[in-house]
């Protein structure tokens, strides 16, 4: 059997319910929000300190991280500390990008005789919808989404990545390998900095899956009573933001606070998945993070995601492991991982900890 063959044999079937369209909910100019979204365990205003000033999440340059130590040193304490770093002078086009931004903003824009062409279909989490809808009274979030698998090119679903509008196919198919080769330089700098075994990353993650989804969080008539994404922590290895508009929404949690992250111009916002705390043995950390709304305008936001192919196995890196730092994880086949992933709601870091090895303390400090 061919490694596509058996690829496309292990690939496990997702499902989320199917649900109406948030967009097309808002544009009947309503005032009061139906009881499916009003989201009482979830409170919007941003949880601080005492201190007078937010912390911002570190700023790493691309171009002096490939030569300078102390910028290598930086990510390092991001990814240990943080979870989440904004990437400036990353080298992907500047053109390319607002391309991106432009042509996402009209794909979400179209007609809903458009949109249905490319709707999630029963047993199916491509395409327009929501994720992690698995029974009927759930609480939903405000927003929609359009996901889908952009890599390798034998995954795309055939009714949706071929028959994605022009140009908008083509940018995308652009702005997709430029994010893979990003992906995998950041994942480069990151074995650097962690003294792993050369080339384990790449190993890992050069033939892996590439997965995208396109977020659009409409006004709200009472943002205070809804989310626009629920809190929880990236399952992947990686994930690259790129923020569409001006508006803020993103929040992480760190030390028991809501902090905004305010994107910067020309910067992508990366975070650590779930897949990386358990390739690192815990020494990088993924983060809590929800997406809030407003009254007044939409936001939108693409996030691309990496992860290690179907086929093989996740857990903590050999070279990470000794007497001193045994195994945090357990190890687990990346298709039952995935499985189990969305067969839940989304939650926390409640998946995460079910991975872990029992006794391990999830608050001790990182290696």
């Amino acid at each position: 059997m061919s490694g596509k063959a058996k690829e496309e044999a292990v690939r496990p079937k997702w499902n989320s319910l199917l649900v109406p369209s948030v967009q097309e909910l808002t544009k009947k100019e309503i005032t009061e929000i139906p009881n499916r979204y009003v989201r009482p365990d979830q409170k919007q205003e941003i949880i601080v300190s005492e201190s007078d000033e937010l912390p911002e999440i570190p700023v790493i340059d691309m171009q002096r991280l490939i030569t300078d130590s102390e910028e290598l040193a930086k990510l390092h304490l991001a990814c240990k500390h943080w979870g989440f770093f904004q990437l400036v002078n990353h080298g992907v086009g500047s053109s390319l990008v607002e391309k991106m931004k432009k042509e996402t903003h009209e794909f979400f824009n179209q007609e809903m005789s458009e949109k249905n062409k490319f709707w999630q279909r029963e047993g199916e989490i491509e395409g327009f919808g929501q994720a992690f809808v698995v029974s009927e009274d759930q609480k939903l979030d405000w927003g929609d989404l359009f996901f889908m698998t952009t890599r390798p090119i034998h995954l795309r679903k055939p009714h949706l990545f071929p028959h994605l509008p022009l140009p908008f196919r083509e940018t995308l198919e652009l702005y997709s390998a430029e994010v893979k080769n990003l992906e995998m330089a950041i994942m480069e700098q990151m074995e650097k900095a962690l003294k792993m075994e050369g080339m384990e990353m790449r190993g890992i993650f050069e033939e892996g899956i590439q997965s995208m989804r396109m977020n659009y969080y409409p006004p709200c008539p009472q943002p205070h009573k809804v989310i626009g994404l629920t809190p929880h922590s990236d399952s992947v290895g990686l994930t690259v933001l790129l923020q569409l508009n001006e508006v803020e929404g993103l929040q992480i949690k760190k030390d028991g606070m809501w902090i905004p992250v305010r994107p910067l111009p020309d910067a992508f916002i990366l975070n650590i998945g779930d897949i990386l705390e358990i390739i690192t043995n815990g020494t990088y950390r993924s983060v809590e993070h929800r997406a809030t709304v407003n009254s007044e305008k939409e936001r939108l936001s693409i996030a691309t995601f990496h992860s290690p192919s179907f086929g093989t196995e996740i857990g903590p890196s050999p070279s990470l492991v000794a007497d001193r730092t045994p195994p945090k994880f357990k190890r687990i086949g990346v298709e039952e991982y995935f499985r189990g992933l969305f067969s839940r709601e989304l939650g926390g870091k409640s998946y995460l900890d079910a991975m872990r090895i029992q006794h391990c303390n999830e608050n001790e400090e990182p290696n």
